[in-house]
């Protein structure tokens, strides 16, 4: 198994590339506490999807590619935190963000599986032979940079004139892997980023009822979300057509969580804290820039499982079960996974 992606699928990549550089909370306790115990370089209180998917077919929980981890031969993890389907030159010159981004992008996640080849794999066949018999992930990308624009405060409108960018790239991304042999592809789409405590808090000037939706969740960041997958569908279909001989997986990662949200006590989520972080340092949302789970004195509940979201951005052990669950079996993923791979 490949995976390439940012903070939902990372195992460790961005606390190894960011850690010289910027203050790194995600590799302090409580993060880790549900399933490890301690900090694994997961950005959640336990496991993320990639590991429960490795875990069904009987595989490592694969190494993040920047441990240099001498056994590569049941695959790697490229995901960073962070990273962007758009190379992130663009947020800079443009001045989207305040602060230097990792290079970390999915152009420079695929340079890395580039230059891993060798190890993997040493002749042109072999290479062919080896990825047509292994699982590549290719995101979720799109969250980051999203984020980033609507952060420097861009309009619905502008936001929007994005998602064919950002959605190329994802497709051309499948496309190189498919040219280097990869015969089964899981391309997930973006979740509900507008139900995000984050975000929530971000926009907590908003008091107009009109800028929320039934469940509470911010009606324009979620639309954004929604327009990127349809128009990633349309782009899986195209592919799919192109390469019939390929098997391309839409991963849904918006209906999960939604799912959850609307539904929690059926999920053992308490109700009033369906858009509350488990492990944050206080408000409406459980979240505060200035005081994020990690940090000394930040708390986290007793128990992730009845919350869905861990920290603001990333959701609870709990929740990415349950989206692994609905990729491998259904109802989340078109085709589902097992069904695809076995067949």
């Amino acid at each position: 198994m490949f995976t390439f992606g940012d903070s939902y699928i990372d195992t460790g990549n961005f606390v190894i590339m960011a850690a010289p550089a910027l203050p790194v909370w995600q590799d302090k306790p409580p993060y880790g506490m549900t399933f490890f115990g301690h900090p694994m370089g997961r950005i959640s209180d336990g496991r993320v999807i990639v590991d429960f998917i490795a875990e069904q077919l009987g595989l490592p929980l694969l190494p993040a590619s920047l441990q240099n981890s001498s056994d590569v031969s049941k695959g790697v993890n490229f995901a960073v935190g962070g990273a962007t389907a758009i190379d992130v030159g663009l947020y800079e010159r443009n001045k989207l963000v305040q602060l230097k981004l990792l290079n970390n992008s999915l152009n420079v996640q695929l340079g890395w599986f580039e230059r891993l080849k060798p190890s993997i794999c040493n002749t042109t066949k072999g290479c062919r032979d080896r990825f047509s018999k292994a699982l590549f992930f290719v995101g979720e990308f799109g969250v980051n940079d999203y984020s980033f624009l609507w952060s420097a405060g861009k309009t619905e409108e502008e936001v929007r004139s994005y998602v064919p960018k950002v959605v190329q790239k994802i497709a051309m991304a499948v496309e190189r892997l498919i040219n280097e042999g990869a015969a089964y592809l899981v391309v997930p789409g973006n979740p509900p980023i507008g139900c995000s405590p984050t975000m929530l808090t971000f926009r907590s000037s908003l008091n107009r009822t009109d800028n929320y939706d039934y469940i509470g969740c911010l009606n324009d960041i979620n639309r954004v979300a929604r327009r990127h997958n349809s128009f990633l569908r349309l782009a899986i279909g195209a592919l799919r057509v192109k390469y019939p001989h390929t098997t391309i997986i839409f991963a849904d990662f918006y209906h999960p969580i939604i799912s959850i949200i609307e539904k929690p006590n059926r999920f053992g989520v308490n109700g009033a804290d369906a858009l509350r972080a488990c492990c944050g340092g206080g408000g409406k949302y459980n979240w505060n820039a200035s005081a994020v789970c990690g940090m000394p004195g930040v708390t986290a509940c007793k128990n992730p499982s009845a919350f869905v979201n861990w920290d603001g951005g990333h959701f609870t052990e709990a929740t990415y079960r349950y989206i692994a669950e609905g990729w491998l079996h259904g109802p989340f993923a078109d085709p589902p996974i097992l069904s695809a791979i076995r067949h």
